[in-house]
């Protein structure tokens, strides 16, 4: 599948796929951004630990179950727990027991996806038993050479690292997830056509991608002159959601946050192109500023019950319904 195609070409046939496979059917899963804590200093990222400007933050379990509450009382099918990327015992015990509580609290009815960066394969496995069923682990680029430029040279940093971590969430039994950033400075468009050959030769289950927006504090800054604009990041993302679902036409995708930054209707062009998610931030109000990975990100000050009114707008405004109550696994016509 070639991204040179017309991106209304690709739009019109991903329609007619997402509607003869995943139907319009678009699956809520509530973002729960509980900690900006990091141990990475990827290049790109506004939370990343050498970004001094940010305050850090943890919600106490008490903010994330209100969260879990607000998703479950409001039939949102899954909520995700997304952090930064932490490896400790403490950590690895907090998961476990927020897990615990979120399946106790909700009577098993809500799927949990989680998004925690890369761990080994021991606490995935404990994660997986404590009730986690999805795992998000972007990759960001499935290229070793642009990978290697946009994140530090240093074991934590680890290309090998993270390919591999992505095998033990499979074989754990992770319904897993990945994704990558579409416009990066020194990316190529067969790096994006690899892209979407990785996914399919991983049998990846969920893809959270988006377009490539830069932070003023962070060191990718200092190429934002090489960036295409902002109309033609917006209709390479497109194009990518379009073509990954022609290429895998069973697949959960994203109609990712990063969209609606650089066009006001950038989520639901996302849907008609052939995304099938729907993420809304139900993360406490005071703790989103700091939870920037980007510059200019949208719905920091949005309370959890206006976002779920504008989702409810923006879906219908796609032609699609809300899933309610849903998780929404892949068919695993493709497994």
């Amino acid at each position: 599948m070639t991204l040179r195609l017309p991106l209304s070409t690709l739009m019109t046939r991903a329609q007619a796929v997402k509607t003869a496979t995943v139907g319009n059917r678009v699956y809520l899963r509530g973002l729960i951004e509980f900690s900006n804590r990091c141990r990475k200093n990827c290049y790109y990222c506004g939370i990343r630990n050498g970004n001094r400007t940010i305050g850090r933050y943890e919600l106490t379990d008490e903010e994330v179950l209100h969260a879990v509450d607000f998703a479950w009382r409001n039939r949102y099918g899954s909520i995700v727990l997304q952090s930064g990327e932490r490896q400790s015992a403490h950590f690895t015990a907090r998961i476990t027991r927020l897990l615990q509580q979120i399946k106790r609290h909700t009577q098993g009815e809500i799927g949990i996806t989680l998004s925690c960066g890369e761990q080994s394969a021991d606490v995935y496995r404990r994660w997986f038993e404590a009730g986690a069923h999805r795992y998000l682990l972007r990759i960001e680029t499935s290229s070793p050479a642009l990978y290697a430029k946009i994140h530090p040279r240093n074991p934590t940093h680890d290309f090998d690292t993270r390919l591999a971590a992505l095998h033990h969430l499979k074989t754990i039994g992770y319904r897993t997830g990945t994704g990558v950033m579409i416009g990066l400075p020194f990316q190529t468009i067969d790096d994006m056509e690899n892209d979407l050959r990785f996914f399919q030769q991983m049998n990846i289950d969920m893809i959270g991608m988006g377009p490539y927006i830069e932070h003023r504090d962070t060191p990718l800054y200092r190429y934002r002159d090489l960036l295409l604009p902002p109309a033609q990041r917006l209709e390479l993302a497109l194009k990518m959601v379009a073509a990954l679902r022609l290429l895998m036409p069973h697949i959960n995708i994203a109609a990712t946050t990063a969209l609606q930054t650089l066009h006001p209707a950038g989520r639901e062009q996302a849907l008609r192109a052939g995304a099938n998610v729907f993420m809304p931030n139900i993360t406490p109000m005071k703790y989103r500023n700091d939870y920037r990975l980007y510059d200019n990100k949208p719905c920091l000050h949005d309370a959890p019950s206006l976002c779920n009114d504008c989702t409810a707008t923006r879906i219908q405004n796609a032609g699609d319904k809300i899933a309610y109550g849903e998780w929404g696994d892949r068919c695993n016509f493709e497994l």
